[in-house]
């Protein structure tokens, strides 16, 4: 007898899809916020905006998704911390234009719908959300048999922000002699992960292991350490007043994102002494023997987002950053020039 063709003969099981929806609504709940409208399973979120707040406003769109640190979660079959660090790479490329993060919508592709691997994916995208403020109204999970091996995934989202147009922030805002405000990074966050595990598969590392730099800690927990996400953080301070624009430090490092906050005749100076990388990059260099060259462009050694502020702003940024439990500190500033960063100086307490 010819087997019966049917969707699951080809390898997708739409009860399990079903099913990975009931699993991940309660965590969906957790992230509603005025404005949201309607419920989880429609063909789109709505959201209703307060134009009593906002009544000249600008939307703010960014999408992104987490790279190969899935590889790492993947390893260690711990899948409820990636959707921090998609919320973060997404949402935090919103605040830095002055942006309230109002919704997010995600994507899971994977080879075979696990419900319970998706319902803890999707926690963690629910987690981020409630950190950064924003709504999750809605998303897609796709199975992709014979495409993608049955433990694989990947994951991206979009998100919407909204800000007044005559409050908007960037490169304009930024005049000679602004202050410079470190905001510290939980660790490698999610940018840099192609080195990360050219390192490991070089230096024959494994994610068991706790190197003496780590203190005790395992390798691959560290690795897994969710992104820090600012965008709550972002917003007190442009309350407070003074901020002229941020930068987020992901793909392509401090000096990398930082210049693209700069107008054409200002440049900004770093002090590499007013910090020390965190003890995993400290690991990273050694174990893979990288150069300060090579680590500076791949990964942000300890600052996930900066804020430029005006000079007498400076010290309250600190002071209510840190009553936010935020390592925070003066980097540098912005002088005289032709827009470039540069990086002066070497790092505390570092051998790179």
């Amino acid at each position: 007898m010819t087997e019966q063709v049917s969707y699951a003969a080809a390898g997708v099981d739409i009860e399990a899809g079903d099913r990975a929806v009931e699993l991940m609504k309660a965590s969906v709940k957790r992230t509603d916020r005025a404005g949201v409208l309607g419920g989880l399973g429609g063909f789109a979120g709505l959201f209703s905006l307060d134009l009593a707040r906002y009544p000249q406003p600008v939307l703010a769109t960014a999408t992104d998704g987490v790279g190969t640190k899935i590889a790492i979660a993947r390893a260690l079959d711990r899948h409820d911390t990636v959707g921090i660090d998609l919320v973060a790479m997404v949402i935090d490329d919103l605040v830095v234009v002055g942006a309230e993060p109002l919704f997010m919508t995600d994507y899971i592709a994977t080879g075979k719908v696990v419900p319970e691997k998706i319902a803890a994916i999707v926690s963690g995208i629910a987690e981020g959300c409630v950190q950064a403020g924003c709504a999750l109204v809605g998303g897609e999970t796709a199975e992709h048999p014979g495409v993608m091996e049955p433990d694989d995934y990947d994951i991206s989202g979009a998100g919407t922000g909204v800000v007044n147009a005559d409050q908007v922030l960037g490169p304009d805002r930024v005049r000679d002699g602004d202050v410079l405000i470190a905001m510290g990074s939980s660790g490698v966050h999610s940018n840099g992960f192609s080195l990360v595990r050219h390192v490991l598969a070089e230096s024959g590392a494994q994610l068991s292991d706790t190197p003496a730099e780590l203190g005790g800690a395992a390798l691959g927990e560290e690795l897994l350490t969710p992104t820090r996400i600012y965008a709550q953080d972002c917003l007190r301070l442009i309350a407070d007043g003074g901020v002229h624009a941020f930068a987020h430090i992901t793909g392509g490092g401090l000096a990398g994102n930082l210049v693209r906050v700069l107008p054409a005749g200002l440049d900004a100076e770093v002090g590499r002494a007013t910090w020390s990388p965190l003890p995993i990059f400290q690991f990273l260099a050694r174990a893979g023997g990288i150069e300060r060259a090579g680590l500076e462009p791949a990964f942000n050694l300890g600052v996930g987002m900066v804020a430029v502020v005006a000079a007498d702003a400076a010290d309250a940024a600190v002071a209510t950053l840190r009553a936010a439990s935020v390592p925070s500190w003066r980097l540098g500033r912005v002088t005289a020039g032709s827009g470039q960063v540069r990086m002066l100086g070497d790092y505390r307490d570092c051998a790179f």
